[in-house]
C-alpha cells in the first residue's frame, strides 16, 4: 500500500510535538499506557451491555515486552481495538482523539466512563524515542485486523493483516545510541518497572511483564556451595488501586504512614495526615501531610514544593507549585481529579478555574488542621511550628503582608512570663488592664533578651514580653503592626507608651538637660538623641532605635548585604539615678575632659549592649584604660 501523509500537519509540527511539548523521553511510556487503559475502559463499557464479549473486568490487562536483540519494545491490550477509519482518523491526524470523541458520542450518563486520553497526541510521544512505530489492532466486532506503520513525518501505511484477538499490540523500534542520548535504557527491566511505578501506578487494570529472577537450584539448596539458575516470573507492575481512592475508615494509619515514607523519601512520620474528598463544582481526592521535620534542603532554592498532581489515577506532575500557598509550602501529598483541563500533553496544565478551586479548597484544609491542631493537640503542634513556624512567618512578610490575616492566629512566640511558646490571642487575653501595646524584645536567645537593660522597666512592672530569637520574628510583627486592635512596640523603642511615675522639680529638670545636652554634644553625630531614660532600672545606658529602622534590622541587612549602609537612628538613654551617671555629671563641674571620656563609654556599652559593633574597638580600650 502506498504511503500516506498526515492530514493536517506538516513535518515541523510534528518535530515540535515530540521535541518541544514533553520535557522528559521517558513520558512515552506513560502516554501508550495511559491510551491502552482507555481501550480496555471502552470495551468494559460494552461488556456492561453486551453479555456476548464474554469478558469480565478481571480479563483486561496490560502486556509489556522489551527485546534487547531487536531493540523493540512492545506494549499489548486486550481493549476495544482500532478498524481502518479509527487509524486514519485517531492516528492519521495529529492531535485528533477517539477517547474524546467516544466519550461524548455516550447517549446517556457520559460520565460513568472515566477516558484518560482526551488530547490526542499522546501517541506521538513515542517518537522521541522510537525511529519506527508498528500498530497491530483488531476492533471488538470486526473481522479484519489492520497493520499502522510510521517512521515520523513522512508519512505513514495502514494494511490489513491477521491477528488473534481483539485490542492493539504497539511496536516502538527505538533510535540508535548517541554519545548524549541512551536510548537502551528503555530496553532495561529495572526502568521499565520504575517508570511505571512512577506514572503509571494507579493505572485500573494489571500491567504485567516477564520479569527475569534468580533462584537456587533446587539439587543444590542444601549444599555447602549452592548453585543459582536464572528464571522468569509473569509479574504485575502496578498497584491498581491508589491508598487514597480507598475509604478512610478501611486504612490504618501505620499504611498512611508507610506510603508517606515510600512514597516521598522521607525518613520521619507525617504529624499530621489530612484525608479529603470532595464532590461538587470541582471533585476531586487528597491525601496530605504535614511533616514531623523540616527536610534538610526545606529553605534553600534546591527544594521543590507542590503537590503530585493525578488525573484519574495517572501521574501528571510531582511537583504542582500552583496547588498550594508558598507558605505552606512544607506539605507533602496528592491530588487526583478528573476536572482538570490539560491541553496537548497531560505535562501542560491550564491554568483554569478547576485547578484554582482546588488550590483554595486545599489552603482553607490546612488551615483549618492546623488550627484545629493548635486547640486541640498542642504539643504536637509546637513540634510542627519548631519545625515550619519560620516559614509561617515567612509567609506573613512575603507579598508585602498580604496573607497576614490567613497566618497570624497560627504564630507562636516565646513569652517572658510564660516561660513557653504563646500565641497572639493567649497573649492580648492576659494583658493588664490599660495595656495598649504588645510588648517585644529581640535577641540571639531568650537568655540574651532577659538580660537586656531595655526590658528591665516592663517586667518590673509585670508586662509580658515576646521574644524574638529567629531573623524573621521582628519582620513578622512589623509587618502585622497591630493585632486585635493592639499596636506591636518594641522594648528597644523611645517611646513604649508608659507614663514615669517619678515627678521631678523645676531645678532636676535643669540639672538633666544640662546633662544630656553635655553628653549629646559631646558624642555629636553618633547618636540622634540623648534622653533620661524611662524604662532603665538598675543599669546605667541604653540605646533605643528612632524612626522605622530598628537595630535588628540594621544587623540583618548589614549581613545579608554588606555596605548596604542601613543605619537606625540611635537614641542614647541615661539611667539618671545611676552612680556611673552621676559622677559624669560630677565631673563636668570639676574635670570636662573626663567626663567626655565617661560619655564615651558609656555610648559604646550601650552599643555592645545592643549587640551593634564598635566603631574603633582599640580606642575603647584605649579609653577604658585611661580611667583605671
Amino acid at each position: 500500500m502506498a504511503k500516506k501523509q498526515f492530514k493536517s500537519e506538516s513535518k515541523r509540527l510534528l518535530d515540535l510535538m515530540i521535541n518541544s511539548i514533553y520535557t522528559h523521553k521517558e513520558i512515552f511510556l506513560r502516554e501508550i499506557i495511559s491510551n491502552a487503559s482507555d481501550a480496555i475502559d471502552k470495551l468494559c463499557f460494552i461488556a456492561l451491555t453486551d453479555d456476548k464479549l464474554g469478558m469480565t473486568r478481571s480479563d483486561f490487562n496490560i502486556f509489556i515486552e522489551a527485546d534487547k536483540d531487536s531493540r523493540t519494545l512492545k506494549i499489548t491490550d486486550n481493549g476495544i481495538g482500532m478498524d481502518k477509519d479509527d487509524l486514519e482518523n485517531n492516528l492519521g491526524t495529529i492531535a485528533n482523539s477517539g477517547s474524546f470523541k467516544f466519550k461524548n458520542e455516550l447517549e446517556e450518563k457520559p460520565d460513568d466512563i472515566d477516558i484518560i486520553g482526551q488530547f490526542g497526541v499522546g501517541f506521538y510521544s513515542a517518537f522521541m524515542v522510537a525511529k519506527e512505530i508498528v500498530v497491530n489492532t483488531k476492533k471488538y466486532g470486526c473481522d479484519t485486523a489492520y497493520c499502522w506503520q510510521s517512521s515520523g513525518a513522512d508519512g505513514y501505511t495502514i494494511t490489513e493483516i491477521e491477528k488473534d484477538g481483539i485490542g492493539t499490540e504497539i511496536i516502538l523500534t527505538l533510535k540508535d545510541n548517541t554519545d548524549d542520548e541512551n536510548y537502551d535504557e528503555f530496553l532495561e527491566q529495572y526502568r521499565l518497572q520504575s517508570l511505571v511505578k512512577k506514572y503509571s501506578d494507579y493505572i485500573r487494570y494489571p500491567i504485567l511483564m516477564d520479569v527475569k529472577k534468580s533462584r537456587v537450584k533446587e539439587e543444590t539448596k542444601d549444599s555447602d556451595k549452592p548453585e543459582y539458575e536464572d528464571y522468569t516470573e509473569r509479574e504485575t507492575l502496578n498497584s491498581m488501586i491508589p491508598i487514597w481512592q480507598r475509604p478512610k475508615k478501611d486504612v490504618k494509619q501505620e499504611e498512611y504512614d508507610r506510603f508517606y515514607n515510600e512514597k516521598f523519601m522521607a525518613a520521619d512520620k507525617p504529624i499530621k495526615t489530612i484525608v479529603t474528598s470532595v464532590e461538587g463544582v470541582v471533585t476531586y481526592k487528597a491525601l496530605l501531610f504535614i511533616p514531623s521535620t523540616a527536610p534538610y534542603d526545606f529553605y534553600s532554592k534546591d527544594y521543590k514544593k507542590g503537590l503530585q498532581l493525578y488525573s484519574s489515577g495517572v501521574l501528571i506532575t510531582e511537583n504542582c507549585e500552583e496547588l498550594v500557598p508558598e507558605y505552606f509550602r512544607f506539605v507533602r501529598g496528592i491530588v487526583d481529579t478528573a476536572d482538570l483541563s490539560l491541553n496537548i500533553s497531560r505535562e501542560m496544565l491550564q491554568h483554569d478555574r478547576h485547578l484554582l478551586t482546588i488550590a483554595q479548597n486545599i489552603e482553607k484544609k490546612i488551615k483549618n488542621e492546623l488550627t484545629s491542631m493548635l486547640k486541640n493537640d498542642r504539643e504536637n503542634y509546637e513540634k510542627f511550628f519548631a519545625a515550619f513556624g519560620r516559614q509561617l512567618k515567612y509567609g506573613v512578610v512575603a507579598d508585602y503582608g498580604m496573607h497576614k490575616d490567613e497566618l497570624q492566629d497560627l504564630l507562636m512566640f516565646y513569652s517572658s512570663t510564660e516561660k513557653k511558646l504563646v500565641t497572639l490571642s493567649e497573649y492580648v487575653d492576659r494583658m493588664k488592664e490599660g495595656q495598649e501595646r504588645i510588648y517585644f524584645a529581640t535577641g540571639e536567645t531568650a537568655a540574651a533578651i532577659d538580660a537586656l537593660p531595655q526590658t528591665e522597666m516592663l517586667r518590673s512592672k509585670g508586662y509580658e514580653i515576646l521574644y524574638c530569637t529567629e531573623d524573621a520574628d521582628e519582620f513578622t510583627l512589623q509587618t502585622l503592626m497591630m493585632y486585635k486592635e493592639k499596636r506591636f512596640c518594641s522594648a528597644t523603642n523611645d517611646d513604649l507608651g508608659i507614663e514615669s511615675d517619678d515627678e521631678k522639680t523645676e531645678d532636676e529638670k535643669k540639672d538633666s538637660t544640662a546633662l544630656l545636652t553635655f553628653v549629646k554634644e559631646t558624642l555629636g553625630d553618633k547618636v540622634a538623641e540623648v534622653v533620661e531614660s524611662k524604662k532603665l532600672v538598675s543599669h546605667p545606658v541604653c540605646l533605643t532605635a528612632k524612626g522605622g529602622i530598628s537595630f535588628e534590622m540594621e544587623k540583618y541587612f548589614n549581613a545579608v548585604q554588606p555596605g548596604s549602609g542601613m543605619k537606625a537612628q540611635r537614641v542614647l538613654e541615661l539611667n539618671m539615678n545611676h552612680t556611673a551617671v552621676k559622677n559624669m555629671e560630677a565631673l563636668i563641674q570639676t574635670d570636662v575632659d573626663k567626663a567626655k571620656k565617661y560619655a564615651e563609654v558609656l555610648y559604646s556599652q550601650a552599643l555592645l549592649i545592643a549587640g551593634l559593633p564598635l566603631e574603633n574597638p582599640s580606642e575603647y580600650t584605649d579609653l577604658v584604660c585611661s580611667l583605671m
